[in-house]
């Protein structure tokens, strides 16, 4: 929008009356000051901001027109600073000397030139002024000017103010469209200024009617946007003047340059056409001709053609345009009549006349009016009933006279209420009358219901109303029917047919079965009165509950059944005859009548009982010789049935059981007797068991089974007997038992627990010293203390005991047998051995070469046996490779290669505490140890330098005091005895200021700072240290050791010191003072001032924080970091005129230092607090006959503000006042200005307003104001006259009108205070009341109502009642009336179907006969007489159904006319009418029945479905699901009525265990158990649909599908997370090679889970931390080995493994399930090498292998004892390189089970071949063809190579064979030579004094390096490990041995078979070692030959020893490393 160039607007506004051709002329004539003034202050805005009021411009115009005139008043303006607002009349308003310092001084040159030749005219300038302006001089101006300069010129003298863009416009002036097209947010314009200096500009609005209407929004540095805060209405203010405000923030606080701002709002089509007030009803006679009815006027706030109206009449749709008219004369609208009218079609209409503006385009508004045309009547039409009940019901006991129904009619002419009589046409039977007048009918005769004249108890009475008329001859009448109806009176009492009734039911009836009723007596009751009175409820007295009636309630008539109830009462033992009461009793709830019949139900037995013995089992014992005759049991049984079905009627028919062919039963006594003579057998069998039936009915009918068990008693004819011929044992000195509890057990066939079957036992011989004891009773033998095998009277290494034991038994005489018991005696190695010394010490220098001897250690054994007293010496630790010892002799040297140095050990190590242990010959635990402690001393030499400890960066605080410790540096010699020595190198230090810039010493001689101990290495200061000239210092420190015996030995080193800044320095503020003013309600974040401090010290870091008043310090906000100090909350300067608060600045350091300054901010006033009234009254009471000048009130405001802005001027609201009241501006006092009217205005609420400022900032928007409200009440005179309510046509009422029933209501208005009695009127009858038909009844002060006074039947007519009106002022006030009141009655209510009242569908039999009853209907109608009488109809339809049905027109029963078939038609669809006699016009409803025709049932139900399945949820309670079953269909087309035959549901099949129930009847299935889906899943069940709920189907054991009826129900369990997860195993086991490749996948964990679906998805987890046992190598691996996938289970391969690792890894895994259910398992991986793994080819496929590949993996490991891993399986290859798919190789690799190590391969192939007979079923089963050592298959090799491969094979064949000849023939060599050298060596060889062990190797198996020469690693063969050898073999061993002699090599070796096998003939691989030989191979001790001859047992026994020796003691015959394990 572009502003025009126009002045501001005036202060006041032009009224809404203001033509625009005014408006134009204001607007042109400002426009002309604004240029005047504009070619004198140009466009610098140097006097644009001249404030003047419209008044004031039009005054004082000539003024502004005189450019030099307007020049020197802002000169002059600005010079002195004053305000000439208050010297001429308000010309120009707070022109501040700012506004006209624009101007440049070349302007005030030219005006101090000009000044003289300014000539002031008093028309002009002097005239207008109540003060003359005062000439100035030069002299004065230059004063003046100079003092104004000074003043005014701000600091900053460079700075120029801003100024307003306009392009050569003087004011700004906007146009805008009220309404939508300008919302609120619209953006009107945008401003644009300049500042000469570039600043930033800041738009702004000034006054509170400016802020609230317009939103500044900046738009970059010198724009802004002007928005529409709240949206413009044209019709509350049609201009704006606005103050705009612009600064560039260097003006001062709260200085701005303003800019006038004028918004005209223009006008928009927003206001619709609203009507004076008007008549709106108009009374017009039926007969009246074309005429003017009513004139409306309607005005419109829009200007122009949008406020022009025209009229028009809309349209109404009925019809009635072509009555009416309306034109539009004048301005306003004329309503014409132009059409004829008829009362008796339309009495009312409802015209609407628009009033639509003249708007051409856009929106149209219309205002509504709406007129009420009454139509007056004339007489033309016959009596109409208003009253005629169509049915009326009464009692069939009514007394005579009684009144039955009243009928009402009126005139038809409403509007004349002619009088009506009443009479009977027809109907009625002379049983009632009716009167002439009231129309009452009465019952003339007693009435019967029953009787034959009462027709079923109806009656139509038509009856005529004649109207009595002087106009129309004859009179006019009408006609009506009303029905009377006899109600029932409940005189009847319910009757049965018969007062006795007998009948007769089987025990055993089933729920429901029907008694059988014997005799004549008819079972029926019957009740001879209607509905409720003939309704009557059965039930039964007395039964308990055993039967009940049925039907439980009838009507009239019923027919009734006695059924059984709850048949397991019905029991013929317990009760035979049951006499009970049937009772039939009516349902209403006064007084029933009932009566009741005798029934005696006899009970019918049935054989409903089993026999039943005298006990649940029969238990008898014979001996096993009885003889025959002899009598077993005798079985009784009884039945509680009678007759024969009893217990006389019971046979015993059957006996069953092992030896029923032994035995004879007696069927009538139950007598069992024995056949034959020792037929039983005890030990054969000790117990019979038999099985005897019993049956009743004389063995004819229901059975029972007893068991008899028969019991042998035993006879002594047994001995016992031993379970072994001999018992040998063995047993090891000093344990208390054996190991496995020996029992010596014999065993009796005799009986068991008797004394011939208890065995007893005792010690013959062989056991001279009680050494052992023998539990009597259980045969165990225990020693009875611990052996000593070295106090047995016996040589040798084994010794034993021979016993001889004996069994007896208690039986009569007792019988006795004997066995030998060798019980064999092991030595235990229960003797350590000792050492000679607990101490041994020995001092060594540290560069002894190896080899050289240290000392020898000795120790000794005291047990008994060879092996065990052996003794071998070791270091068990200490050595750390240094030293080495001979296992025979004890012997310590100095290891070969080794470094004694301590310096170069680490740790250093300059003593050697040895624990040398000396170890015998037990076996594992069992070995015994001595342990002592060697010391061996290593003396030192003084040849290493020091070494500096590392001393780092330490920090020192500038400013220590000299002398300040530093640090404490230290070096390291790893001499012994070193002689340090430490000082500072000055040279070589260096030092560096804060900025990092090199200190020279020159410029500071920082080393000199520092001193250092020479001997301790402590540093300190010297001088204060300054930081500000070095902040970090490196120290060269030198230290050397003067007791070095080779060349200088230093080490040098640097000590970085950093200098720590002090905080020493409080922060200093840049001023001591800050001075600042803030303007009053600064907006929040408006900058006060910043404060800023500085710190000299390094920890620069200020925080800035407040000090003072807290009411001071909430209304401010200070930065803590950048100081700057904003608004924080609406700071009043009436609270505080000054802020003076603290600011404190801290800085970092510890401790922190602070500084504060004060800083004062004057807050200047702004005009932000409105006027407040002072006890403002509230309301006053004024005559409205008051003289003008009358004071109503006074009223007194102020203002906290100051100055002008605290000035209050009063000013009233004109609207409020209505121009009655003024108000003094300054006083406040408010008085009459015009006479006053109370009844025009009752009441004044006045609204004054206080403003302030009011002179000067109300045009420019600076004033605030407060309103307040005075209310002002006008006492009421009495000069008002009644007035009555207009009133059109006659009140209708009927004749049947009730007593005090309201006619009308009668209304007057007094325009007087109706508070008073001026305005409360009082009513009366004043005539037209002859008869005393009305009364009238006051209900408040102005309204009446006129009730009838006594009834109207009868009153016919038109009645003019005549009312005054009285007010009750004085004097009083009153007016008269006529109120016309109609007495008539009218037909107004059609009849309403009662029975039925909807529509209804009616089932009607296809065999239903013609005449038969297919429903009565019945309506009734609410109108009297012949309005109220009811006939009905069928209405014919198109498609003839109305054909075969008829209905009586009077009482509405419908009838079967013609014959039904369902086959050709099934529904019949009527409607039927009821309609009364009414007059003129009956009325009628209609009703819609559906007849629907019935068929016959002939088939079963059946399921549309074979089958459904239902889901219920596993260990829930019994009955907590109920689940319907799915509904059958019929194919008898049945009716959908919802009452079919009743179908049951039965349970046929599938349900065994009675799991589920299903209700017959409701179809609902639900559990019986709770169920569990892993027991049982799934269900599938069998159900029958069936119509004989009585009879349960027969159960079927199949589905039929071509069976219908059948439903195969499949019941699944929903499964629940009721159980964990498990994994398959305990342990998973795995393996891995050095080869194997990242990823690789090694297990696969399995774990099952019974639960099903979401609750079996398992996952899987690695638990905590892996371990790696036995590692080497693999400390390299920085994350987790393994990874476990979570949902497959598969452990994968982390990290690359690389040779030299080795080891197993052990991690535990766990499984869950999704509910955390888990399981824990642990894994096993081995690393192993690609040379252990075992390969086994099978003739199978890989997936074959696959699919037993576990089973045969956990049968390896049962048989071998050791884990097995499965590594790969492949398809067969060749060795020719061809593949062979009917086989697989499977590569595995074994696990020591003990120490988790994996099994060499020739380890593997040892046990397997060892155990071959174990494995040699699983192998023909998975056909195993081979097991041999995995080899590495090498991919395939192409064809053109094989030539070349074979020859270079051949070649390498022939090669190997010629190496491994010589190898075999040097073997043999070198093995016969070192045999014949082990003959005279010892085990490993002697140390002499020339040999130094430099040229020992290591040859030996199982031993280090440090082993010496001379040891004799001989493999030989094994030996056999069967010892069980008969004598001849062992006679042959020992002749083996006596013929070769005790000279042998082979004797001297202990051999241990570590992997034996089966085949004794294959090759196998043993560890041998070399006992000494002075032990001889028959075990001898004394180190001489054993020449003399041994008897067979003797030899037999020390080869038994041997091979126990050879078994077990594996560390003497590994022969020990001789260093530490």
């Amino acid at each position: 929008m572009t502003p025009n160039r126009i002045p501001r607007r005036a202060l006041e506004s032009a009224s809404a009356t203001t033509t625009s051709k005014q408006t134009t002329m204001r607007v042109r004539q400002r426009r002309r000051l604004h240029e005047a003034v504009g070619s004198v202050c140009g466009a610098s805005s140097v006097c644009n901001n001249l404030k003047m009021s419209h008044v004031e411009t039009n005054k004082y115009a000539s003024v502004y027109n005189n450019d030099r005139t307007l020049n020197r008043l802002c000169l002059e303006n600005r010079l002195s600073g004053k305000n000439y607002a208050t010297q001429s009349e308000h010309i120009i308003k707070r022109t501040y000397s700012t506004h006209c310092t624009h101007k440049s001084n070349v302007n005030t040159m030219s005006y101090m030139q000009q000044r003289d030749s300014v000539s002031l005219t008093s028309d002009t300038y002097q005239s207008r002024q109540r003060r003359p302006v005062i000439p100035l001089s030069f002299v004065q101006l230059g004063v003046v000017l100079l003092v104004a300069i000074s003043a005014m010129v701000p600091p900053v003298s460079a700075n120029q103010p801003p100024r307003f863009v306009l392009d050569g416009q003087s004011e700004i002036v906007i146009r805008l469209r009220e309404g939508d097209e300008n919302p609120t947010g619209t953006r009107i314009t945008t401003l644009e200024g300049f500042d000469p200096d570039g600043d930033s500009l800041t738009f702004g609005v000034r006054g509170s009617q400016g802020q609230g209407l317009l939103r500044i929004e900046p738009a970059g540095s010198n724009q802004a946007h002007v928005y529409l805060k709240q949206a413009v209405d044209r019709e509350l203010k049609d201009e704006y003047s606005v103050v705009l405000t612009l600064t560039d923030n260097k003006l001062g606080d709260g200085q701005f340059i303003t800019q006038s701002m004028l918004i005209l709002v223009e006008d928009v089509n927003d206001n619709q056409p609203i009507f004076k007030p008007y008549d709106a009803a108009v009374t017009v006679e039926e007969n009246a001709p074309p005429q003017v009815l009513a004139t409306l006027e309607a005005t419109d706030l829009d200007e122009g053609p949008f406020g022009q109206v025209i009229y028009r009449l809309e349209e109404d749709g009925v019809g009635d345009s072509d009555k009416f008219t309306v034109a539009t004369i004048d301005g306003k609208g004329v309503l014409r009549l132009v059409g004829s009218l008829d009362y008796e079609r339309k009495r009312l209409y409802q015209l609407k006349v628009l009033a639509v503006d003249r708007a051409i385009s856009g929106r149209v508004n219309t205002g509504t009016a709406a007129v009420l045309v009454k139509v007056v009547d004339v007489e033309d039409r016959p009596p109409e009933f208003i009253q005629a009940p169509s049915v009326t019901r009464i009692p069939e006991d009514i007394q005579v006279n009684s009144g039955v129904l009243q009928v009402r009619a009126v005139d038809g002419d409403r509007g004349v209420n002619n009088k009506i009589t009443y009479s009977i046409v027809e109907g009625g039977e002379d049983l009632f009358d009716l009167d002439a007048d009231s129309g009452f009918l009465y019952v003339k005769r007693p009435l019967d219901r029953e009787s034959s004249l009462s027709n079923n108890g109806a009656f139509i009475i038509k009856i005529q109303a004649e109207e009595a008329s002087a106009v129309v001859n004859p009179p006019p009448t009408a006609t009506t029917e009303v029905t009377v109806l006899l109600e029932d009176v409940n005189d009847e009492t319910p009757t049965f047919r018969a007062a006795h009734y007998i009948a007769e039911v089987t025990e055993g009836a089933q729920f429901n079965s029907p008694v059988n009723l014997i005799g004549d007596a008819i079972p029926e009751v019957y009740d001879h009165d209607q509905g409720n009175n003939g309704t009557f409820r059965m039930f039964l007295e007395g039964d308990n509950g055993m039967f009940d009636v049925t039907p439980p309630e009838g009507v009239n008539t019923a027919a009734f059944l006695i059924r059984v109830r709850n048949p397991s009462m019905i029991d013929y033992e317990k009760l035979k005859v049951v006499n009970f009461t049937v009772v039939a009793r009516e349902t209403v709830s006064d007084r029933p009548k009932s009566s009741s019949a005798l029934v005696t139900i006899h009970i019918r037995d049935t054989n409903d009982n089993f026999p039943i013995f005298s006990e649940p089992n029969y238990e008898v014992r014979i001996p096993e010789n009885a003889p025959a005759g002899v009598t077993v049991a005798v079985i009784r049984a009884t039945d509680p049935d009678s007759g024969d079905l009893g217990t006389g009627g019971i046979r015993y028919t059957d006996l069953r059981g092992a030896i029923k062919d032994k035995l004879d039963l007696d069927p009538r006594t139950g007598v069992i007797t024995l056949k034959n003579d020792n037929s039983l057998n005890r030990e054969a069998l000790s117990e019979h068991f038999l099985t005897v039936e019993a049956r009743d009915d004389l063995g004819r009918g229901n059975r029972n089974t007893v068991g008899v068990r028969v019991v042998v008693t035993d006879v002594n004819d047994h001995a016992p007997e031993f379970q072994q011929p001999l018992y040998e044992a063995r047993i090891s000195e000093n344990t208390a038992n054996f190991k496995k509890p020996l029992r010596i057990e014999a065993t009796d066939k005799d009986l068991n627990g008797t004394l011939n079957h208890e065995v007893r036992y005792a010690v013959l011989s062989g056991d001279p010293e009680g050494n052992f004891t023998l539990d009597a009773t259980s045969g165990e033998l225990r020693p009875v203390a611990p052996l000593d095998f070295e106090a047995m009277q016996m040589d040798g290494d084994i010794r034993y005991f021979n016993l001889t034991v004996q069994g007896f038994d208690l039986g009569e005489p007792p019988l006795q047998s004997e066995v030998s018991v060798v019980i064999y005696v092991s030595d235990e190695n229960d003797w350590a051995p000792q050492f000679e010394r607990l101490l041994y010490r020995k001092a060594i220098p540290e560069d002894a070469p190896g080899g050289t001897s240290v000392l020898q250690v000795h120790a000794w054994d005291q047990d008994g046996s060879s092996g065990n007293k052996k003794v071998v010496y070791r270091i068990q630790e200490g050595a750390q490779d240094k030293f080495v010892i001979h296992a025979d002799t004890g012997e310590i040297a100095v290891a070969q290669g080794a470094i004694l140095d301590p310096d170069r050990t680490t740790p250093r190590t300059t003593i050697y505490l040895l624990e040398v242990i000396a170890l015998d010959g037990g076996i594992g635990t069992a070995q015994l140890q001595a342990r002592t402690v060697v010391n061996i001393t290593i003396l030192d030499v003084n040849n290493k330098p020091p070494v500096f400890i590392d001393p780092g960066t330490v920090r020192v605080l500038e400013n220590v005091d000299p002398g300040h410790f530093v640090t404490r540096v230290q070096a390291l010699d790893p001499d012994g005895q070193p002689v340090l020595r430490y000082s500072i190198d000055a040279e070589h230090s260096e030092a560096r200021n804060e900025e990092g810039a090199i200190v020279k010493p020159s410029e500071y001689n920082f080393a000199s700072a520092f001193v250092i101990d020479e001997v301790e290495g402590a540093i300190r200061t010297v001088s204060e240290l300054d930081r500000e000239k070095v902040e970090v210092i490196r120290l060269a420190l030198v230290c050397r050791d003067l007791e070095s015996i080779t060349e200088l030995q230093t080490a040098t080193s640097t000590l970085t010191i950093v200098i720590e800044d002090r905080n020493d320095n409080n922060p200093e503020f840049r001023k001591s003072l800050y001075r600042r003013s803030v303007a009053e309600n600064a907006k929040p974040g408006t900058t006060i001032v910043t404060v800023v401090a500085d710190d000299k010290d390094k920890n620069r870091t200020i925080t800035y924080s407040l000090q003072g008043q807290p009411e001071v310090l909430s209304l401010i906000h200070l930065d803590r970091e950048t100081g700057e100090i904003v608004v924080a909350d609406r700071v009043d300067r009436e609270a505080f005129s000054w802020l003076n608060f603290t600011v404190q600045a801290t800085d970092s350091g510890v401790p922190a230092r602070d500084n504060v300054v004060e800083v004062t901010v004057q807050v200047i006033d702004e005009n932000d607090n409105n006027p407040v009234f002072v006890n403002p009254p509230a309301n006053v009471t004024l005559r409205e006959d008051a003289p003008i000048g009358t004071q109503v009130a006074l009223v007194q405001a102020v203002d906290e503000d100051s100055g002008d802005y605290g000035r209050i001027t009063y000013r009233l609201d004109r609207r409020s006042s209505e121009g009655k009241f003024r108000i003094d501006p300054d006083t406040g006092e408010i008085t009459v200005a015009a006479l006053i009217n109370r009844e025009e205005s009752p009441a004044f609420n006045l609204i004054i307003n206080a403003w302030d400022n009011y002179q000067f900032g109300f045009s420019s928007g600076e004033s605030r104001n407060a309103f307040m409200q005075i209310g002002v009440t006008v006492a009421d005179v009495n000069d008002e006259i009644p007035v009555f309510e207009p009133r059109s046509g006659c009140t209708m009422i009927t004749e049947f009108h009730e007593p005090r029933d309201i006619v009308t209501i009668i209304r007057a208005f007094d325009n007087d205070d109706t508070n008073t009695p001026n305005g409360r009127i009082k009513f009366s009858i004043e005539g037209g009341n002859e008869r005393g038909l009305f009364e009238l009844q006051g209900i408040d002060y102005n309204t009446a109502q006129l009730f009838a006074a006594k009834p109207l039947v009868g009153q016919y007519g038109n009645y003019s009642v005549q009312i005054e009106a009285q007010d009750r002022g004085f004097p009083p006030n009153s007016v008269m009336s006529i109120v016309p009141i109609c007495v008539t009655d009218f037909n107004d209510n059609a009849p309403i179907f009662i029975s039925p009242s909807v529509n209804l569908t009616i089932r009607v039999p296809e065999n239903a006969t013609v005449g038969s009853l297919v429903i009565q209907v019945h309506a009734e109608d609410k109108d009297i007489g012949i309005n109220g009488a009811v006939r009905y109809r069928i209405i014919n339809d198109p498609l003839g159904n109305f054909q075969t049905f008829t209905i009586d027109p009077i009482t509405g029963a419908i009838l079967l006319q013609k014959p039904l078939d369902r086959e050709r038609q099934k529904i019949y669809e009527i409607r039927v009418e009821a309609y009364d006699l009414g007059v003129p016009t009956p009325l009628s409803s209609d009703l819609d029945l559906t007849i629907y025709v019935r068929n016959v049932n002939d088939f079963e139900p059946q399921f549309l479905q074979d089958e459904q399945m239902l889901n219920f949820t596993e260990h829930k309670p019994a009955g907590a699901e109920l689940f319907k079953i799915m509904k059958t269909v019929d194919r008898d087309d049945l009716d959908d009525d919802g009452s079919s035959v009743l179908v049951c549901y039965f349970i046929v099949g599938g349900d065994q265990y009675n799991t589920f129930n299903l209700d017959a009847f409701s179809h609902e299935i639900m559990t019986m158990v709770e169920l569990d889906r892993e027991i049982h899943g799934h269900y599938t069940l069998l159900i029958k649909a069936t119509e004989d709920c009585l009879n349960p189907p027969e159960l079927v054991s199949f589905f039929d599908p071509t069976d219908d009826t059948l439903l195969r129900l499949q019941v699944y369990v929903n499964d629940i997370n009721d159980n964990p997860p498990k994994f398959t195993r305990e342990i998973f086991t795995g393996g891995i090679t050095t080869a194997s490749d990242f990823g690789l996948e090694i297990i696969r964990l399995t774990a099952y889970d019974p639960d099903a679906g979401r609750n079996a998805h398992l996952s899987f987890y690695l638990n905590g931390r892996v371990t790696e046992t036995l590692s080497e190598g693999l400390g390299n691996i920085r994350k987790a080995p393994f990874i476990v996938e979570q949902t497959t289970g598969i452990i994968k391969l982390n990290f690359d493994p690389q040779k030299g690792m080795k080891g197993y890894f052990d991690f535990q895994v766990y499984v869950n399930d999704t509910d955390g259910n888990s399981d824990r398992a642990r894994v096993f991986i081995y690393l192993l090498r690609e040379d252990q793994r075992v390969r086994f080819i099978l003739r199978q496929s890989p997936e074959e292998v696959r699919d037993h590949v576990d089973y045969f993996r956990d049968y390896l490991g049962n048989i071998t004892g050791a884990i097995v891993n499965v590594d790969d399986s492949r398809v067969h290859e060749n060795r020719d390189g061809t593949v062979d798919k009917t086989k697989t190789d499977l590569y595995l690799h074994f696990v020591d089970k003990e120490d988790n190590s994996v099994l060499e391969v020739a380890q593997v192939l040892g046990m397997i071949d060892k155990n071959v007979e174990y494995l040699d079923t699983i192998f023909k089963e998975l056909n195993v063809l081979d097991t041999q050592r995995a080899e590495l298959i090498v991919a395939g090799i192409e064809e053109d190579n094989l030539v070349f491969l074979w020859l270079v094979g051949v070649i390498v064949f022939l090669t190997l064979l010629l190496v491994l000849t010589l190898a075999l023939c040097l073997s043999q060599r070198a093995r016969y030579a070192r045999r014949l050298k082990a003959a005279t060596a010892t085990a490993f060889g002697t140390l002499s004094s020339h040999d130094s062990g430099v040229n020992r190797n290591s040859t030996v198996p199982n031993t280090n390096i440090h082993s010496v020469e001379g040891s004799n690693p001989i493999w030989m063969s094994g030996f056999d490990n069967e010892w069980y050898k008969d004598e001849d073999s062992l006679r042959y061993q020992h002749f083996v041995h006596a013929s070769e002699g005790g000279d042998s090599i082979d004797d001297n070796a202990i051999e241990t078979n570590m992997s034996p096998r089966v085949d004794r003939d294959a090759p196998y691989i043993t560890q041998s070692s070399v006992l000494p030989r002075d032990i001889t191979a028959n075990g001898g001790s004394n180190g001489q030959p054993n020449n003399n001859p041994h008897n067979i047992n003797d030899t037999y026994r020390s080869n038994l020893y041997q091979t126990f020796h050879k078994m077990g003691n594996h560390l003497v015959d590994k022969k020990l490393e001789t260093t530490e394990l």
